[in-house]
């Protein structure tokens, strides 16, 4: 099957918002006839200045806003459908946690919104806390993390359901650098696991980092689209990188370009690392020095539920369902004294046998005639028992004693 042939997650056409005064009169026209479609499994990049449109068009993805105009849709139906709601993951700008819960509770609150199971709940909450490095600070209450700590949690909220698609708004927002880059490892583990991402930033490092492909917006408008890649090649520059050149070399290639090529050398210099590399690098040699620290610590594994399973472990799943021997089980010998009545139990179905007739009723109460013999005879095995005469009154009180009743049978 072609990627053209794959249904896109979200597909929006010709999509408007405008918003309206009390009047009814058009106010602000906050989204233009936007156009978009992000498909399976990759991370698309949602970006534009304050103003551009970007919150409302996350809105209007979620069913939060309806739009003026045109169509939203997500996994080929609509956005107000209750049944999308359970395959999207949600990361708001602002993390509205409920600040007296610690952090397990809020997963389990979460977990219960979607009806997950108990077990399911309590094993997911673990690994993702585990996840977002929060595992040492669970049972303190989200009102006293710091904005960093409520994003890693927030995170794991939205992780939950182990949802289809993922919306981020800002997740690097109050984040250090150890946390943002915890984040994009993570944002790019999930792509890689198929998730279909849609990431809306103001840090455009972090945009370049981890997203496919990306749209830019401005006054509501789509300015620019386009695997990033390709967006950010300058192809009117070559760039090549060696191992440190004496000065001699340099010069003999200057003139080596200018003979060949009519085109002389732009600039030499050495190629500076990025601080967000210096800056952990630093932070790691603390690490392993055992500095001590109150914050969050180091980000655990993935979660194996947030893990796509793929084509080699669907494969090896069916052979080993197919060439699975079932033993044959060895019958356990049964104890037959355990299958015995007790004595209390003989004697309640002696009584109960003895009262009762064929059809089930007690019979009426009346005087058993007399055994030939005697009353020695009567307990012979030749001569059955006689019928127990039951006083009715006794058995009620009995049977009432039993329910908690106290009253004294009748005398």
């Amino acid at each position: 099957m072609t990627s053209d042939s794959v249904q896109p997650v979200v597909q929006t056409a010709g999509l408007c918002k405008t918003f309206k005064d009390f009047w009814r009169r058009p106010r602000v026209e906050a989204v233009k006839d936007l156009n978009l479609e992000i498909r399976p499994g990759e991370v698309f990049g949602l970006l534009g200045p304050n103003g551009s449109g970007k919150t409302t068009t996350i809105k209007m993805l979620l069913g939060l806003l309806y739009p003026t105009r045109g169509r939203i849709s997500l996994f080929g139906r609509p956005p107000t459908d209750v049944g999308v709601k359970a395959r999207i993951g949600f990361l708001p700008e602002e993390s509205y946690l409920y600040r007296f819960l610690v952090a397990g509770e809020t997963l389990e609150y979460y977990g219960r919104l979607f009806r997950l199971p108990q077990r399911i709940r309590t094993d997911r909450s673990e690994c993702l806390l585990d996840m977002v490095g929060l595992r040492h600070e669970a049972r303190r209450p989200i009102g006293e993390y710091s904005k960093g700590m409520a994003r890693r949690i927030g995170l794991a909220q939205a992780l939950i359901n182990d949802p289809e698609f993922l919306i981020l708004d800002e997740p690097t927002s109050g984040l250090d650098p150890i946390g943002a880059r915890q984040i994009k490892d993570v944002i790019k583990e999930l792509g890689r696991k198929g998730k279909t991402i849609l990431l809306s930033s103001h840090v455009l490092s972090d945009v370049e980092d981890v997203c496919d492909r990306v749209t830019i917006l401005y006054g509501g408008q789509q300015r620019a689209a386009g695997d990033i890649g390709e967006l950010l090649c300058k192809r009117d520059v070559t760039q090549i990188t060696t191992p440190p050149l004496a000065e001699a070399t340099i010069e003999r290639l200057r003139d080596l370009l200018l003979r060949l090529e009519q085109k002389d050398i732009l600039g030499v210099s050495h190629p500076r690392a990025k601080l967000e590399e210096f800056f952990l690098r630093i932070v790691e040699e603390a690490q392993a020095a055992n500095v001590k620290t109150s914050g969050a610590r180091g980000a655990g594994a993935m979660p194996d539920f947030l893990k796509a399973p793929t084509a080699r472990d669907v494969v090896d799943t069916l052979v080993s369902a197919a060439t699975r021997r079932i033993e044959p089980t060895v019958p356990v010998p049964m104890d037959e004294s355990a299958l015995a009545p007790s004595p209390a139990q003989q004697v309640l179905a002696e009584l109960l046998g003895e009262r009762r007739g064929a059809g089930g009723a007690l019979p009426a109460a009346a005087p058993a005639p007399a055994p030939p013999g005697g009353p020695a005879a009567a307990t012979g095995p030749e001569h059955p028992r006689p019928p127990v005469q039951a006083d009715e009154a006794v058995i009620q009180s009995l049977v009432n004693r039993a329910g908690g009743d106290t009253q004294r049978p009748p005398e």
